[in-house]
């Protein structure tokens, strides 16, 4: 499945718009996570717990997204962002979102 940012794949035709497709996920740290990086940010630097947290939230969101995308007939997603927020304290909620399309391969070169 191709997954692009931009609003056209270049090379590729547009032959049917299926929609908006979304993947969700909400995720929170175990409490043995949080507590290593409360101590970890007293020092400075890059809180990797919480930066492996959110990589593997942004992969699941994805996959997500794409099986959706998929169940609806599309084998690409155009227009992918993503977006994220807060939950309490200790939950975090990562949305990947595009548009379901079907694509014609380039032609033969």
């Amino acid at each position: 499945m191709l997954v692009t940012t931009t609003e056209h794949a270049e090379g590729y035709r547009v032959t049917r718009v299926h929609g908006q497709v979304f993947g969700v996920v909400v995720r929170s740290r175990s409490l043995v996570g949080n507590i290593a990086a409360g101590l970890r940010s007293l020092r400075g630097g890059e809180i990797t717990e919480y930066t492996r947290l959110v990589e593997d939230t942004r992969r699941h969101a994805i996959d997500r997204m794409i099986e959706n995308a998929r169940l609806m007939g599309a084998n690409a997603v155009v227009m992918m962002r993503f977006d994220s927020s807060e939950m309490g304290q200790t939950m975090s909620e990562v949305v990947a979102y595009g548009t379901a399309v079907l694509l014609d391969p380039p032609p033969p070169a």
